[in-house]
């Protein structure tokens, strides 16, 4: 699949969803349906299985919503595929497509009238005594939480082996741009356009009022170290546990080398989807033409 040139061969084609989602697997054989009459080979998985991408799968079709593409995006590891997001949940900033545009997404894909939008991925390790416990491929954010007894603890911001920052609170989110619509937003950081290659730190109900989110490069190694966690301090990655943090952990973040490539059609640009998503459109609906 290349951006302007149609498809000169047939494509193999995956779809995803999780079966629990009542509309999935209906969705999917419509879905599969509509592929094959277009010529094109198709596999239908569960993201309720342990899958793996295939070597020959040109595109992921995902079906649900932000929470499946974080699950699909962890599924594929370091063997990214484009992906193709159709939208059956409620908000969905990463699934553009709606169940009744697919059928036109896909003739688009096909004629080469797509882009294929690339975005940073990050690598996150749980370093104790000097030994990596932990290691996980993300997409969103790696947040620092503080957890029961939900006393304030302190997060400490070190950047390429540099004392930057250190915050008291309730935690620390480090989100890539994409990551920067979901928890980072809800705790008021800012919208990073989602193509920057860039790290996002936003604190959680900062005790001292001049932390402020921390836009940086992408380039740099960051380190966030925890000094005296609460019992339930954790590091949570795409909204999933990864390890309950001790004291003097330090949290590695790094830029990973495969990307997430998400694949838009008919319009659904970047600016569009704020629009739509944070119903930021009104005034352009209502001025004259």
């Amino acid at each position: 699949m290349v951006p302007g040139r149609p498809v000169a061969s047939r494509l193999s084609v995956a779809i995803v969803g999780a079966s629990s989602v009542s509309r999935v697997p209906a969705e999917a054989a419509r879905l599969e349906g509509i592929l094959r009459q277009a010529g094109q080979a198709v596999v239908v998985r569960s993201l309720d299985e342990s899958w793996e991408v295939a070597d020959d799968d040109d595109l992921v079709i995902v079906l649900g919503g932000d929470g499946s593409i974080l699950r699909t995006a962890r599924r594929m590891g370091y063997r990214q595929r484009p992906v193709l997001g159709v939208n059956l949940g409620r908000l969905g900033f990463l699934t553009h497509c709606a169940p009744s545009e697919f059928e036109k997404a896909i003739g688009e894909i096909l004629a080469g009238r797509f882009s294929l939008v690339e975005h940073l991925m990050f690598e996150c390790e749980v370093v104790r005594g000097g030994e990596v416990i932990r290691r996980e491929l993300g997409l969103n954010e790696t947040s620092i939480l503080a957890g029961p007894p939900f006393s304030m603890i302190e997060v400490g911001l070190v950047v390429d082996g540099e004392d930057a920052a250190s915050y008291r609170g309730d935690g620390l989110i480090a989100s890539t741009p994409v990551g920067s619509t979901a928890h980072s937003l809800s705790a008021g950081g800012p919208i990073l356009r989602e193509d920057l290659d860039a790290f996002l730190f936003t604190p959680l109900n900062p005790h001292t009022l001049t932390n402020r989110p921390v836009i940086d490069s992408a380039s740099r190694i960051y380190e966030l170290v925890v000094p005296r966690p609460n019992a339930g301090t954790a590091c949570v990655v795409d909204g999933r546990v990864v390890a309950e943090l001790a004291a003097g952990d330090r949290i590695r973040i790094r830029r990973a080398t495969p990307r997430f490539m998400l694949v838009e059609t008919g319009g659904h640009g970047y600016y569009r989807t704020l629009r739509e998503k944070l119903q930021w459109g009104a005034g352009f609906r209502n001025a004259p033409s």
